[in-house]
C-alpha cells in the first residue's frame, strides 16, 4: 500500500537501452509472429533449402514462400547464396538459430 504523500512515479532503469534499440527488438518479434514465417524458419533451422523445396515441404506456392523469404531477408533473419541458377536460403546466423531453438524448447516444456 502506497502511504507517502508524493505521487508514485515509475522510473526507467538507468541501464535501459535506447528506445530505438527496443523498437528494433519489438520488430524482430513481429517477424517471428507470423505462422508461415515460423514454418519457414523451422525448415531452415535444420539446413539450407531452395524456394522450391521449402514450398514442397510446407505445401505452399513458391510465390508465397518467396514473399515471406523477402521479408525474412530484409529483417536479416535469413541469408541466401546462389549455386548456378538455384538460390539457397539459410538462417542468417547462430543468434537466429538460438532464439528459435529456445522458443521451441520453451513451448515444449
Amino acid at each position: 500500500m502506497h502511504t507517502h504523500s508524493e505521487p508514485f512515479t515509475p522510473t526507467i532503469p538507468e541501464e535501459m537501452p535506447p528506445e530505438a534499440l527496443l523498437s528494433n527488438v519489438a520488430e524482430l518479434f513481429k517477424i517471428f509472429g507470423d505462422l508461415t514465417r515460423v514454418r519457414i524458419i523451422f525448415v531452415l533451422f535444420r539446413h539450407e533449402e531452395c524456394v522450391h523445396d521449402i514450398a514442397q515441404k510446407l505445401n505452399m506456392t513458391q510465390s508465397a514462400i518467396s514473399h515471406q523469404l523477402r521479408l525474412l531477408k530484409q529483417s536479416r533473419l535469413v541469408t541466401s547464396r546462389r549455386e548456378g541458377k538455384t538460390i539457397f536460403y539459410s538462417l542468417a546466423d547462430a543468434h537466429i538459430s538460438s532464439i528459435f531453438g529456445q522458443a521451441l524448447e520453451h513451448i515444449q516444456e
